[in-house]
Order: C-alpha cells, then structure tokens, then sequence
C-alpha cells in the first residue's frame, strides 16, 4: 500500500483553503489542487509498503508521538516552491509550530530509517501543498492572485492545536487520491 505520515487539519481550516484556492482557480492556470478534505501537513512519505512494514511504521508513529508534546500551528504564509515567480508547488507556510514539526519530522525519519526506509535527501520544510503546476499556462495571472493573495492571508487567525500525528493509507483514484487513516497516535499532554 501507498502510505505516508501527516498532521491532519481541522475542518475550518480546511473550509479556509478551500476557499483560498477557489480564488486561486479564478486565473485559469493550470494547476492541480489539492482537495481541501485531503489538504494536510506532511511529515514523511512512505511510498509503497508491504503490511509488516506498515505495522513496523506503527510502532515508530508511537515512539515519536510519545517524544513529542502536543503543540499548536499557525499558519502565516503563502507561497510556491522554487519561486513565487515560477511557482511548480504552491503551498501555505507555518509561522508558529515549524520547529515542533522539523523535531518530530526529524525523529520520524530516524526510527523508519532503522526500518530499512531511506532518509529523505531534502531538508524538512513544514509547509502545506494546496496545489501543484502542470503547465506555463495562466502563470502570470496565478502569481499575480498568488501576491494579492498573500497581502490577505498574514491578517488571518488560522490557529490550531496538533494532538496527534496520523498515519495514511493513500489510494490513487483518476479523479485524486482518497486517503484513510490507519493510525493515529497521540502526542503527549502537558
């Protein structure tokens, strides 16, 4: 199976981003855009795993959650991924949370990696994809929204708590990937 490991959003959130990428269409450009349900914050993908190793994965969400304190992200930015000027990946940015997340992303990465999992080559970035370029077509417009976009989004209170970390089943579908959560494991209460 297609796995990967993420911090879920509350649904105000994802009703928010929704509403932002809906304002993000209006350009045209050709993007493929996450479905507000499956917009989530990575922390490891896991590609395809068999279901021993998945059970393995499970016992590694649990010691990482047990390391970690619950804690709360806001997220503060928008953004694209090389450039907001040639944007391949178009994300929103954690501006409270980020070392929480790299913390637990970084232990995630250790204990899978004894798996026999390989390391991510990238350095972590806590960011959340809502959308992804496929061609040129439209881009002025959508960098053009994109800025008018971000002079908006600072002011917002999108605020929440992270309790837990989650671990996804991801199956690929022609009309975009349904997810399913195969564990969540809590992370500790102060």
């Amino acid at each position: 199976m297609r796995a990967f490991i993420a911090i879920g959003l509350p649904k105000e959130i994802e009703d928010y981003l929704g509403k932002l990428e809906d304002k993000l269409k209006s350009t045209q450009a050709d993007v493929k855009w996450v479905k507000p349900e499956n917009i989530h914050l990575t922390l490891k993908f896991l590609g395809e795993r068999d279901d021993k190793k998945v059970e393995q994965i499970k016992g590694a969400l649990d010691e990482v959650s047990a390391d970690n304190n619950a804690f709360r992200i806001h997220i503060g930015s928008l953004g694209g991924f090389p450039n907001l000027n040639s944007p391949r990946v178009i994300w929103v940015g954690i501006d409270q949370g980020e070392s929480e997340t790299k913390k637990i992303a970084q232990g995630l990465e250790e204990k899978i990696a004894k798996l026999g999992i390989p390391k991510e080559e990238r350095p972590f970035s806590s960011h959340i994809t809502i959308g992804r370029t496929r061609s040129n077509k439209n881009r002025e417009k959508l960098v053009q929204e994109l800025k008018l976009q971000m002079n908006e989004f600072g002011g917002q209170n999108l605020e929440f708590s992270v309790t837990k970390i989650t671990l996804y089943k991801s199956t690929l579908t022609p009309t975009g990937p349904i997810y399913e959560i195969l564990k969540e494991a809590n992370l500790k209460t102060t």
